[in-house]
């Protein structure tokens, strides 16, 4: 074969591939246009939602509770740690885990041989002190019989001196007489000076008796000190004895014990805790960290149920009987302690368990509810037909003038329950409450929603001081614990637009006005449903795809 041949044959090969190459190219966009006419054709011509069923439940009357949930740890009502006061090495063990005590009841023994060496020689200390008052008692009284010795020796060299100095008188007049000769007169007057001389050195003595009594007398009262002061210690020393003897200071149980026989405690700075007794494990409480976002809804005699892992199907019943106002902050996120009382009659609840508590924040009783299912529910033709709507906040519509105004009735029941009005009350506040919803509505139709929530604020704050103002002072109290819970009462009143089916036709939306939720269901307080009105909350089938563009009420504490 020739090389042009093979040029001729290799060309002709190459021609082949690139016919068949741009065939299987052909056929490709062939089969993308048949079915993208396909597409178009069904979206263009099929009947929208004719393929589309749709989940509907229906609206029920029934009780609607919300709740603040929390977790907590169960304790006992009164825990005391027992300590040692003194230091040694513990000689005896009276009690356990678990021992039932009573207060009094010797519970651990310290080796007391250095404590009693101690005491006696505080006792000999006592001895020695009294013999020394004796002592200085008897001081005082040879002190006072020289005193006496010394008064009579100033009188009887006082009647010396007299008796000498009368002599040298008639002496000098002798003398004076040429009777006596110059040397008896002078033997005269030497016996009067020294008569004086004694008197003074008589005189001098009594001083240095007296001195010595008051010494005597010194020496008394520094004995009778020093017997007072080794009594303290005497004292002191029968005091630490005692403190060898650990005793149980009330009636309980021992929950803990943290020594052995043999071990040594030294108390120091801080006494050692030996035992931890817990007064009466049939009355217990649960110490729950509520958020700050919560505690405005939480008060005092509040009814509350929580679970623990242990009892994962049973419910413990309690109430709130303290709400502490020191902040606990961990971690950026301040919480506050609401103590629970509870009764632990059975004794399953142990000191230390895990509490899932949920405070009971109100109780509504045969109201309208939906679920929050339909309030979440909107079908994808209504998004076509209202786009302008996915611009708004997906919680309600744009409000009407009846909406964002207070509901006087849900907070004339929530101050009726709780402060137990007299009907005088509530018909003042009655027109109090209606007034403010006319004049919300009235500033919603002038400037819109943020002109009527405003004025919402302000009519909440003056009506709060009317309230008040109209209150008994133990009403008054329990008005101002009501606090954030009011608030959430006065608040705006969220308006959502729900979906009920038609025969053979697009569903057609109800606007509806919110109350409070459970986290499932939602209550109804005005709108035109009704009770067994069948409401959508999802769509099967067909091209649509359910959207969430509504978001039920939030219920703070709702986990």
């Amino acid at each position: 074969m020739t090389k042009r041949e093979s040029e001729d044959k290799e060309n002709h090969r190459g021609r082949k591939r690139t016919g068949v190459k741009r065939k299987l190219l052909y056929l490709g966009v062939v089969i993308v246009l048949a079915g993208g006419g396909f597409f178009g054709y069904t979206q263009f011509f099929q009947k929208e939602g004719s393929a589309i069923k749709y989940k509907t439940v229906k609206v029920e009357r029934g009780n609607l509770s919300t709740f603040v949930t929390a977790n907590g740890t169960v304790n006992p009502v009164t825990t005391v740690l027992v300590g040692s006061q003194v230091s040694g090495t513990i000689q005896k063990l009276n009690a356990d885990f678990n021992s039932i005590v009573k207060k009094g009841q010797l519970i651990a023994q310290i080796d007391p041989a250095i404590f009693q060496a101690q005491v006696a020689q505080a006792a000999a200390k006592v001895e020695n002190a009294k013999a020394s008052l004796l002592n200085a008692q008897a001081d005082v009284a040879t002190a006072r019989s020289n005193i006496e010795a010394s008064r009579a020796n100033v009188v009887k060299a006082k009647v010396s001196l007299e008796d000498t100095r009368r002599n040298l008188n008639r002496s000098q007049e002798l003398f004076s007489k040429n009777l006596i000769s110059a040397s008896d007169r002078d033997a005269a007057q030497t016996s009067q000076d020294s008569s004086a001389a004694q008197l003074e050195a008589t005189l001098a003595q009594q001083k240095a008796t007296d001195a010595q009594m008051e010494s005597a007398k010194a020496r008394v009262e520094s004995a009778k000190a020093q017997i007072k002061q080794a009594e303290a210690e005497l004292e002191m020393a029968q005091v630490n004895l005692d403190h060898t003897r650990i005793t149980a200071p009330v009636n309980g149980i021992v929950i803990s014990r943290n020594v052995d026989v043999g071990q040594t405690v030294a108390a120091s700075l801080q006494a050692p805790t030996l035992f931890t007794i817990a007064q009466d494990l049939t009355d217990m409480q649960v110490d729950t960290n509520v958020s700050e976002a919560d505690i405005g809804r939480v008060a005092e005699k509040q009814e509350t149920t929580f679970t623990v892992d242990a009892y994962p199907l049973m419910t413990f019943q309690g109430e709130v009987t303290e709400i502490r106002n020191a902040p606990i902050t961990i971690q950026n996120v301040v919480t506050y302690n609401v103590v629970i009382r509870v009764k632990n009659r059975e004794l399953k609840l142990k000191p230390g368990m895990t509490a899932n508590v949920s405070l009971l924040v109100s109780h509504k009783e045969s109201v309208l509810k939906i679920p929050n299912a339909a309030l979440r529910f909107r079908p994808d033709f209504a998004k076509r037909e209202a786009g302008a709507l996915q611009k708004k906040p997906a919680s309600a519509p744009a409000p009407s003038p009846s909406k964002g105004a207070p509901d006087p009735e849900a907070i004339l029941e929530r101050l009726k329950t709780e402060l137990t009005l007299t009907p005088e009350q509530q018909a003042s506040i009655t027109i109090l409450l209606k007034d403010a919803q006319t004049q919300i509505r009235a500033a919603y139709r002038a400037g819109g929603a943020e002109e009527g929530k405003a004025k919402g604020k302000e009519l909440r704050l003056s009506n709060r001081l009317k309230i008040r103002s109209l209150l008994t002072q133990e009403q008054q109290k329990k008005y101002d614990q009501m606090g954030q819970r009011l608030e959430t009462a006065e608040g705006p009143a969220p308006v959502y637009r729900v979906w009920t089916p038609v025969q053979g036709g697009k569903p057609v939306p109800v606007e509806i006005t919110a109350g409070v939720s459970d986290g499932s269901f939602t209550e109804v307080v005005s709108g035109a449903v009704k009770e067994g009105q069948e409401v959508i909350t999802e769509a099967l089938g067909g091209n649509s795809k359910p959207t969430a563009t509504q978001a039920p009420p939030t219920m703070r504490g709702i986990r």
